[in-house]
C-alpha cells in the first residue's frame, strides 16, 4: 500500500459500481438522467467520492515512518491553520476547516510536511470531527512517541448550515492532549500560540 498516493488512477469496477448507485439516486430524487446536463453527473459523482475518500487506502503511519530523524531538538513544535475538508458519516455533507497541531519531540522529528498529510489521510473517509481529532492524536503518538502531542481543530459542518438547524455561523472546536500537553502550563502555551499572529 503506498503511504499517501494521490487517487488519480480508479478502479474501473468500483467506479461502475459507485456511478450506478449514484444514477440510481439522480433518478430517485425526480431527475431525468439523460438530460444534457447529468448524462456524465453519476461518473463525475463517483469519481470525487472515491478522491474524498481515498484515506481509507492510505497508512498515516507510514507517513510519518518515513519520515522521522534523529534530533535532539525537544521544544515544542507547532503547525496551525492545516485546512482540512471531510464528510459527515451521517448526512455525507462536508465539513471543513483548520487543525492545530504541536508535539514536543523525543529524540525524533518528522518532517514537516508529513503532518498535514495524515490531517488528510484521516479527513479523507466518512469521519466525524470528534472521532477526527483523536485519529491524528493517536497516530502522531503512537508513532513518534513524543513528550506530547496537542490536536485541536476547528470546523464548519454543512450539515448544519444547509439542513437541520441551518446555522450559518456556527464553529465546533475539538481538542485532544497527551503526554506534557496534559500539563496546564503547556497546554496554554499551545492555545497562545496558535491564537495570535506572528508576522
Amino acid at each position: 500500500m503506498d503511504p499517501y498516493k494521490k487517487f488519480e488512477e480508479y478502479d474501473i469496477e468500483i467506479t461502475d459500481d459507485v456511478r450506478s448507485n449514484y444514477k440510481t439516486i439522480i433518478e430517485g430524487v425526480g431527475e431525468d438522467v439523460t438530460r444534457e446536463g447529468l448524462v456524465k453527473t453519476p461518473e463525475r459523482a463517483a469519481k470525487a467520492m472515491l478522491y474524498l475518500t481515498q484515506g481509507y487506502q492510505q497508512d498515516p503511519f507510514e507517513i510519518l515512518k518515513g519520515a522521522m530523524f534523529k534530533e535532539s531538538y525537544d521544544d515544542m513544535v507547532i503547525i496551525k491553520d492545516i485546512e482540512l475538508y471531510s464528510l459527515c458519516e451521517h448526512h455525507m455533507l462536508p465539513f471543513f476547516g483548520k487543525a492545530h497541531i504541536a508535539y514536543i519531540p523525543n529524540g525524533h522529528i518528522v518532517g514537516l510536511s508529513k503532518i498535514p498529510r495524515v490531517v488528510d489521510v484521516f479527513a479523507r473517509r466518512l469521519q466525524v470531527q470528534e472521532r477526527l481529532t483523536h485519529d491524528i492524536l493517536e497516530c502522531l503518538n503512537n508513532t513518534l512517541k513524543p513528550k506530547g502531542v496537542a490536536v485541536v481543530i476547528e470546523a464548519s459542518h454543512m450539515c448544519m448550515m444547509m439542513r437541520g438547524v441551518q446555522k450559518q455561523n456556527s464553529v465546533t472546536t475539538t481538542s485532544g492532549f497527551r503526554g506534557q500537553f496534559e500539563k496546564q502550563e503547556t497546554r496554554n502555551e499551545f492555545l497562545k500560540l496558535i491564537s495570535s499572529k506572528l508576522s
